[in-house]
C-alpha cells in the first residue's frame, strides 16, 4: 500500500525560443512543454520519478519576490 503524501513546490517558467521550461529549485529538475500547462505537468511528472529514486528531505518553503535595477 502506497503512502504517498503531497508536498508544495515551487516552479519557475521561461519561455526559450518555441518551448516553456519549467524548474523546480528546491529539487532541481528541469522540464519543458509546448505550453505552460504541458510544462508544469511534465515537470510534475519529473519531480515525482525523480523523488521516488531519490527521496529528499520536506523542503522549506521559499519567498518569492521581484526587484527593480537600473539600467544604463
Amino acid at each position: 500500500m502506497s503512502t504517498a503524501t503531497a508536498q508544495r513546490l515551487t516552479a519557475i517558467l521561461h519561455r526559450e525560443e518555441e518551448v516553456y521550461v519549467a524548474e523546480c529549485p528546491e529539487v532541481g529538475t528541469v522540464s519543458q512543454g509546448d505550453t505552460v500547462e504541458e510544462a508544469l505537468a511534465n515537470l510534475r511528472e519529473a519531480t515525482e520519478l525523480f523523488l521516488e529514486e531519490c527521496p529528499q528531505p520536506v523542503p522549506v518553503p521559499r519567498l518569492l519576490t521581484t526587484f527593480e535595477v537600473g539600467i544604463a
